[in-house]
This record gives structure tokens, sequence and C-alpha cells, in this order.
């Protein structure tokens, strides 16, 4: 990691005083945004903030006046500092500033301030507060009123629901430029985070839920910059990259953190939660294999077309059950496949037995009936173990 050289003000001594919030703002060639955005956030902070803060520009391999300008804002601005990195990299620059600072309850937000600043103070009130232990602005809420490109607005809820399919993550807005977390949890995550760019936050926030943290999300109201330095297209290709090796890492059993004493409790158990989900997942699997099964029937005959059903719906339920029934991030496999060929061969026999005895389409239909529910109530007992098995590990 670079070296973080801050400017020493010999006419402003720094405050010793350890503030509540340490806001930083990471910069790149933003001379001519970044002293207007400082003076507004520094008027806001002193006349409506309720915490003691400071603010903290960390300018990151700027090539114009960037530098200068933040140098010149840290002499002028009381409880304001700039640092200055040699290499690019938005996530490089708030894990440095993140690293070293004092403040119990770290934030960051992006220079433009496209996010209106009345959202601060509910973003960061949960971790001084202890509830929660990282908190990020949304702009996806039905509650967040947005203006922003169609172009952006398409790329941003794509990748959003990517994150959600691939990941089960509950995060709504993983790329919005508001986000706080407790010191005591950064110390914890950073080291594990890898990326130094745009998809620093998103991996920082799947790594905290992963790993048991709460997330609080605050509704937004966010005004797209038309001078925004961001390239949607190669963050997009970063950031796809990024879910790629996330989802690697989890698939392969990573990405588990020691906590101490950052860690929450887990509950013993939450049979309540996951049976609703349990039946949720389970309805549409079945009804999507009843389908199956009685648009295949005539074609493929009665075990044929069971066969197909059981199987096409196979991968579905199992990822499903695991994301949301057991909430782990990787489906027990052996135990599911076990589940799968017991419940393809006594559908089978049952079929057979149904129309050896001349049964026609309502005998078929209990018979799977029955048989769905004997492997109903064995994918119950393997989700459990399994949900039992992370809570232990």
């Amino acid at each position: 990691m670079a070296q973080v050289d801050e400017f020493a003000v010999p006419e402003t001594p720094p405050a010793t005083a350890t503030p509540v919030v340490e806001i930083v703002v990471p910069v790149h060639n933003e001379e001519a945004a970044l002293e207007a955005s400082i003076v507004r956030l520094h008027e806001y902070l002193s006349a409506a903030f309720p915490f003691s803060w400071r603010i903290t520009i960390v300018d990151n391999a700027s090539t114009d006046s960037t530098l200068f300008c933040a140098a010149r804002l840290a002499r002028n601005l009381p409880s304001v500092r700039a640092r200055h990195l040699g290499e690019k990299g938005r996530g490089r620059a708030l894990r440095a500033a993140w690293t070293e600072s004092d403040a119990p309850v770290l934030a960051y937000m992006d220079v433009d301030l496209s996010t209106d600043l009345a959202g601060l103070l509910p973003l960061v009130a949960p971790l001084v507060s202890g509830h929660s232990d990282l908190a990020i602005g949304s702009r996806l809420t039905p509650e967040s009123s947005v203006a922003r490109s169609p172009k952006r607005e398409l790329f941003s809820r794509s990748y959003n629901l990517l994150l959600r399919a691939t990941f089960a993550t509950r995060i709504r807005d993983a790329q919005c430029g508001f986000k706080a977390l407790r010191a005591e949890v950064a110390h914890k995550l950073l080291p594990a985070v890898r990326d130094e760019g745009w998809f620093f936050d998103t991996e920082l926030l799947l790594l905290a839920e992963r790993n048991g943290l709460r997330i609080h999300q605050v509704p937004v109201d966010w005004v797209d910059d038309a001078d925004s330095r961001v390239r949607v297209s190669r963050t997009a290709l970063d950031d796809l990259a990024g879910t790629a090796r996330m989802a690697w890492t989890f698939l392969n059993g990573r990405g588990r953190i020691d906590l101490g004493a950052t860690a929450r409790p887990q509950l013993e158990d939450d049979f309540g939660r996951s049976i609703v989900s349990f039946a949720v997942v389970g309805t549409l699997s079945t009804v999507a294999s009843l389908a199956l099964f009685l648009l295949t029937r005539n074609a493929l005959g009665a075990v044929g077309a069971n066969a197909l059903a059981v199987s096409a719906t196979f991968l579905a339920n199992t990822w499903a059950h695991a994301r949301f029934t057991a909430r782990v991030s990787r489906p027990q496999w052996r135990s599911a496949f076990a589940v799968y060929l017991g419940s393809l061969a006594l559908t089978s026999v049952a079929l057979l037995a149904v129309d050896a005895a001349g049964g026609g389409l309502a005998a078929e239909l209990v018979a799977i009936g029955v048989t769905y529910a004997l492997a109903t109530v064995c994918r119950l007992w393997s989700l459990r173990s399994s949900s039992r098995e992370v809570r232990l590990s």
C-alpha cells in the first residue's frame, strides 16, 4: 500500500480531540468541484450535525491542482485534513484513511455531493448507538428520490440485480458513494478486502453480510452529477470481474473472518422464518414440476415426464433453499443430490405401480404428491442440519 502523507499546516495546528465521525472524501482530478463541495459540507456539519466530526480529503494521484486546493482547504477550515496518495483507486484511498483514523465511526461520500446531506445523520446514528455495524445509502428503495440518466440507471439496477441473484444479498444498492461503518468493524474487514478500486465497496459489504454483521440501509435523495469522472463501461467490467471472484471465493467456503468481540451473537434457531421460506420455495418448485409433468406426460409417459420435471427443477430448488431457507453460501450438494435421487427413484416406483394397477392421471398425481411430500421432509431435515453446521462453524 502506498505511503500516506498528511499535509502539515503550521499556521493552524491540527485538532487533538478525537471526533465521533470521520468523513473521508476521496478525490482524483477534482479541482473544479472540490472547494465548493468541501465548503458546503463543512457548513452543513457546523450548523446541523450533532456529533463531533472531521473531514479528511484524500487525493489519490491527481495530475491537476486538486492537491493544492485540498491543502488550502485544510489550512483555512477547522477540522479539515488533507492527505495524498501516489496511486489511484477509491478503495485504496478509503483503506488508507480509515486504517489510520482514530474516530469510532468512519464514513465516506463522493466529492460531487450527489447525495443529499440530510441523509448523513440517519446514516451514522445507528453506528454511533451500536445498533448496526455498517450503513449504506440506497438509491434503489421505493422511498428514495433519484434523478439520473437512463444509462446509469440501467447499469445500476442490472448490477444490483446480479448481486442479489448470485449472493442472495439483501443489499439494495452496493455502489452508492455514501457509506459508513464502525471503526472496530473496519479493522476486521479491511485486511480481507482485496480490491483497491470501485469494487471495494461491494466486496466490503459482501464480506460483512457473509459474516453476520448488521447493515443499515438508508433511502437517499440523489441527483446525477453531469461532470462525473466515473467511466461506466470500464467500472461495469471491473465490477463483473470482482463479482465472479467473490462468487468463487464463497463457493469454495472462504470469506469467513474472525470478528472477535465485534461479532454479533448468532440466533440459536430461526425456525419460524426458515419454514416460511422453505414453504414458498417448495411451493414454487412443486408447481413448476407438476406443470412440466403435465406438459410432457403424453409424449414421455408418466415415468419419463416425472424424471424430466424433477431433474429440471433440481438445481434451482437446491440453490434457492440454500440461499433463502438455510442462508448458507453454498448448497450441501451431497445431501441435496441424495434427496434428488431418492425422490426420483421413489416417485418412479410409485408411478410404475400405479400404471401396473391400471390407474390414470388422478392416481398418478396422488402418487407424485405423496412421494414429493416424503422428499420434502427429507429436504427440510437436510437444510436444518446444514444451518446448524454453519452456526457452529
